[in-house]
């Protein structure tokens, strides 16, 4: 057995956010299998790239084991007052918002720059949910059309946060095209703004892991993109309207963040993976505030929804380098 199988096979101490399991899945199966196509991350709304340096593989691979909440059954408990014809709605106001704000010009030699607050679960693999405290994390995305190895850098900070302090390279052992897994202002704004021809486009780009949906893998690969990127207005209100189009959303009317921000929810459950995604948004400006994360798995004693996860976005800009504080950059 090689140490990259080793590794999907030890338990891990850490449970993390859906998205980050599939990029680790990603990376792990790359070195094993050079043939396997890459899988599209799962979101818990905020990046379309949140994956470690290779150098840190071992921990990659501890912390994918957990990707697995085991997908053994479905969601249970409570489930929050939302109804479906509200979240169409929502969506589509939220459409609105977006199609009125400003347009932000990203050149090709830049990088969208996200910083968010944070908080994991640190809880055992076996165990209950325990979420880690509060802490930052700041990516770059490059913009570079080019296929790339390393898409971006992302830096960490504060108590549980994982290499404090590091900018580490978001990368792959083979370059990277253009699209989903490496998303570009120049490939967003090449997408079309008709959201039935857009949807139809994700259902074919979403890459379903076993038991997921075709529907649930849309949701978090939109939410994935309208979290970590930049793109022109257009096509950030078709994406709106695409989710609005998706069976199963629904609305929540009073979600919290994890910057304490109160604002309404759109959700989708997930019950081939017991779990369910949160995309937060300003009850008043419909602004992207964060997200939420919860996992049901009554093996490790959850047997009703358990929050697992839990992010606010607090900077989204265009910086001219890796590892630049967008003091004076363009935001949003």
């Amino acid at each position: 057995m090689s140490e990259a199988e080793e590794l999907l096979t030890t338990p891990a101490e850490w449970d993390l956010p859906p998205e980050r399991h599939r990029h680790f899945k990603d990376v792990l199966m790359q070195q094993i299998d050079h043939d396997t196509a890459a899988t599209p991350r799962r979101s818990r709304f905020l990046r379309p790239a949140v994956l470690v340096p290779l150098a840190s593989a071992a921990l990659a691979g501890a912390l994918l084991v957990t990707l697995s909440v085991d997908g053994r059954a479905p969601v249970t408990g409570a489930t929050p007052s939302a109804t479906a014809a509200g979240a169409s709605v929502t969506l589509n106001r939220i459409a609105t918002a977006a199609m009125a704000s400003d347009a932000i010009r990203v050149r090709d030699d830049q990088f969208v720059y996200v910083r968010t607050l944070e908080r994991s679960n640190t809880g055992s693999f076996s165990g209950p949910v325990r979420l880690g405290a509060l802490h930052t994390e700041e990516r770059w995305t490059s913009q570079d059309p080019r296929p790339l190895r390393v898409t971006g850098w992302l830096r960490s900070s504060g108590k549980d946060a994982i290499m404090p302090g590091q900018l580490g390279p978001i990368e792959s052992t083979d370059p990277v095209p253009v699209g989903v897994l490496h998303p570009t202002y120049r490939w967003l704004a090449s997408l079309p703004t008709d959201p039935d021809a857009l949807l139809a486009r994700l259902y074919k780009e979403a890459r379903p892991v076993e038991g997921e949906s075709p529907d649930q893998a849309v949701f978090s690969l939109i939410g994935d993109l309208i979290g970590g990127a930049v793109m022109p207005p257009a096509n950030a209100a078709a994406f709106y309207r695409a989710a609005a189009k998706l069976p199963g959303v629904r609305e929540i009317p009073d979600a919290v963040d994890a910057a304490g921000r109160h604002g309404i929810a759109i959700t989708l459950d997930d019950t081939g993976f017991a779990t369910r995604n949160e995309w937060i948004f300003d009850s008043k400006t419909f602004a992207l505030l964060g997200s939420r994360f919860y996992i049901t798995d009554p093996d490790r004693g959850i047997s009703t929804e358990a929050l697992a996860g839990t992010s606010a976005v607090m900077k989204t800009a265009v910086v001219d380098k890796e590892g630049e504080a967008p003091a004076r950059a363009a935001a949003r």
